[in-house]
C-alpha cells in the first residue's frame, strides 16, 4: 500500500512538474506580447452609463448621490431590462480582431458576464443572456468573437465576474452556496464550448477564495484548459496580478498586468475625455518598462462599433509600434527602474531608454557594470555619452528630444539581464522636504502628503472623495531658483485646473496656471525663487490623487 501511495504521489509530482514548466512557457509568451485590447460591453451601452456600478440598489440616499455623480443611476428593474432593447446589429467580431490587430495588441480579454450578470454568452443556466428569447439580437456574441480571434491568430481571454448582482442567490444566506455552484456551472461552459482559451480574467472584489471555493474552481480550468493563465482576483495569487487605472510599481518577479481605460469609463460613455495620443503611448511604455502588461480598454457602442475616436487612438498607437515595437515586445523592463526621466527596456544585450521627460539636455544614470560600446537615437538625432564607473552621462540636444518619447538604444558588451536593477535618483529639490495638504483621503497615514515627494511612483497623496480643490505646500526651507516641475496623477485625470505658487511678502503669488491638465504634466516657466510653494488645484471632477510632484532648478 505505502509503495503504491508513494508511486501515486511520484506521478502527480511529475505530471504538475510537467504542467508548471508547460504554463511557465504560455506566462513567458503572454509576457512578450506586452500590450491586449480590454472591452466592457452590453446592455448598459444603450444608456451609456458605466457598466454595473451605474444600477440602482444603494438605499443610503447620501452614498448614492455619490454613486450618481459618479456613474450615474439607474433603477434596478429598469436596468436588469435593457438587455430587451439590445440589439447591436453592427457587431462585427472582425472588426474588433483587426482594430486590436492595427493597434498592435496581441490579445483581447472580452467581459462574458459582469457583476450586472448579464451573460453575452449562451449559458444554460440562466435566461439573463444575449441569447435570451426576448433579446432582440439573439446571437452568441462570445462565440462570434473567440471564433474571430482564433481565425486571426490573437490570443483569447474571457473576463468573467464572479459578484453577480441580478442573481438571487448571490450571497443570500444559505443559497450563496446555490450560486457559486451557477459560477462554476459557467465558467465550465467558458472552457469548454468556445475552444482554445488562453486567459481567464475573474474579478471577485477582494472576496476570499472560499466563498468562491476558488481552489476547486482553478483546478477544474486547468484541466480543460491546459496552459491557460489565470489572474489573481479568486482570492488566490494565481498567476499574475492585476494593478487597475495605475501604472503598476517596477515589479520584475512574479508577472503583473495594468488594466486601464482608453477613456474615464469603463463602458460606453458618450463624448468621454480619451487619453491623447501622448498619454496613451506613454501608459504602454511605462506599464512595459515596469516589467508589466497593458490591458488597454475600450467601450463599444450599443450598435457594437467601438467609438471611431477611440479606433483612431489605437491606430495611432500602432503606428508608433510599427516604428519602435522592438522597444517593447518581447523585452523586460528596467534594468533603469521607472523615474522622473521615463524607463528603460532590455533584450539581450540592448538597453532602449524610453525618456518621456527632460529636463535640460542632459540625463545622467547610475553605473550599472557593464561598458556601453554603441549608442543610437531610435527616434532621430545624435547623443553623446560618457560613462565612468560611477555614472553615465548622455547628452542630447533639445532639437532631438521628442515630446511623447525619445527612444535612446545603448548597446553594451555582455548581457543586460545580469545587471541589478538600479534607482535613478530624482533630481526634485522638493523631495522629502517638510510639506503640509489641506486635505488627506480619510485622515489615512497611506495617503499624506509626503507620499507626493517621496520620489515612489507606487505611492500617492490622496484626497477625500468628491473633493473639488486642495492644495499641497513644500518647504524648501531656502530660497531656491527653479524653473520645471513635474505633477503626476494617479486614478484618472481629475485635475481640471491648477496653478502653481510662492509666498511672498505673507501671502500666495501665482507664478504658473493650467487648464489643460494631463495625467503626467512636465511643466516648463521662467526661473523664479522660491523658499515656499503651493500646487493649488482649482477645480477637480473628483478627489484629488497626486503620485509625485517633484520640482526642478534650471
Amino acid at each position: 500500500m505505502k509503495k503504491f501511495v508513494l508511486l501515486v504521489t511520484t506521478i502527480f509530482l511529475a505530471n504538475a512538474a510537467v504542467f508548471a514548466e508547460s504554463n511557465s512557457e504560455n506566462i513567458k509568451s503572454w509576457q512578450a506580447d506586452k500590450f491586449g485590447l480590454f472591452i466592457h460591453w452590453g446592455p448598459v451601452s444603450l444608456k451609456a452609463t458605466e457598466i454595473s456600478w451605474s444600477r440602482q440598489t444603494d438605499p443610503d440616499k447620501q452614498r448614492l448621490q455619490v454613486w450618481k455623480n459618479l456613474y450615474g443611476s439607474i433603477p434596478a428593474e429598469e436596468y436588469d431590462n435593457l438587455y430587451k432593447n439590445f440589439n447591436p446589429v453592427q457587431f462585427d467580431p472582425q472588426q474588433w480582431v483587426q482594430i486590436a490587430k492595427d493597434a498592435g495588441m496581441k490579445y483581447i480579454v472580452f467581459t462574458t458576464k459582469h457583476h450586472d450578470g448579464f451573460c453575452n454568452f449562451d449559458s444554460k443556466y440562466t435566461d439573463y443572456k444575449i441569447t435570451s428569447p426576448q433579446s432582440p439580437y439573439g446571437k452568441d456574441i462570445v462565440k462570434q468573437l473567440a471564433d474571430a480571434c482564433h481565425k486571426a491568430g490573437l490570443k483569447l481571454g474571457f473576463y468573467y465576474s464572479q459578484p453577480d448582482w441580478h442573481n438571487p442567490d448571490y450571497f443570500n444566506g444559505d443559497r450563496h452556496e446555490k450560486y457559486v455552484e451557477y459560477l462554476h456551472n459557467q465558467v465550465r461552459e467558458l472552457c469548454t464550448n468556445y475552444g482554445k482559451l488562453d486567459i481567464i480574467w475573474f474579478d471577485g472584489l477582494d472576496v476570499p477564495e472560499k466563498e468562491w471555493k476558488s481552489d476547486e474552481l482553478l483546478k477544474m480550468i486547468r484541466q480543460l484548459q491546459p496552459g491557460i493563465i489565470i489572474n489573481n482576483r479568486t482570492g488566490l495569487p494565481a498567476d499574475f496580478d492585476t494593478p487597475e487605472q495605475v501604472v503598476g510599481g517596477f515589479q520584475n518577479n512574479r508577472p503583473w498586468e495594468s488594466c486601464m481605460t482608453i477613456g474615464t469609463s469603463w463602458s460606453y460613455k458618450v463624448d468621454d475625455n480619451i487619453k491623447s495620443k501622448k498619454e496613451c503611448i506613454q501608459t504602454l511604455v511605462k506599464v512595459v518598462g515596469g516589467d508589466g502588461n497593458l490591458l488597454f480598454n475600450v467601450g463599444p457602442m450599443p450598435d457594437g462599433r467601438i467609438e471611431p475616436q477611440q479606433v483612431e487612438r489605437l491606430r495611432e498607437m500602432g503606428d508608433w509600434l510599427k516604428k519602435y515595437g522592438k522597444s517593447i515586445y518581447d523585452t523586460k523592463g528596467g534594468p533603469f527602474k521607472p523615474g522622473e526621466y521615463g524607463v528603460s527596456t532590455h533584450k539581450g544585450n540592448i538597453i532602449y531608454l524610453h525618456v518621456t521627460n527632460w529636463f535640460g539636455e542632459n540625463l545622467t544614470l547610475p553605473a550599472i557594470g557593464k561598458k556601453i560600446k554603441k549608442v543610437e537615437v531610435l527616434t532621430g538625432g545624435k547623443a553623446e555619452i560618457s560613462q565612468t564607473q560611477d555614472s553615465i552621462k548622455i547628452k542630447l540636444p533639445l532639437k532631438y528630444q521628442q515630446s511623447v518619447d525619445t527612444i535612446i538604444q545603448l548597446t553594451l558588451d555582455g548581457n543586460a539581464a545580469e545587471i541589478t536593477p538600479v534607482n535613478v535618483p530624482s533630481q526634485s529639490v522638493a523631495s522629502h522636504k517638510p510639506v503640509e495638504a489641506s486635505n488627506v483621503y480619510q485622515n489615512d497615514i497611506k495617503y499624506d502628503a509626503q507620499k507626493a515627494i517621496d520620489d515612489d511612483m507606487t505611492t500617492r497623496w490622496a484626497t477625500d472623495d468628491a473633493t473639488k480643490q486642495a492644495w499641497l505646500e513644500i518647504d524648501l526651507q531656502q530660497p531656491t531658483e527653479i524653473s520645471s516641475a513635474l505633477i503626476i496623477q494617479e486614478c484618472g485625470q481629475r485635475i481640471k485646473k491648477y496653478q502653481l505658487e510662492k509666498f511672498t511678502d505673507d501671502k500666495w503669488e501665482s507664478f504658473y496656471y493650467s487648464d489643460n491638465v494631463q495625467m503626467e504634466n512636465a511643466v516648463k516657466f521662467e526661473p523664479v525663487t522660491v523658499t515656499r510653494i503651493r500646487l493649488n488645484i482649482l477645480e477637480a471632477v473628483e478627489g484629488p490623487t497626486i503620485a509625485e510632484f517633484r520640482i526642478f532648478v534650471p
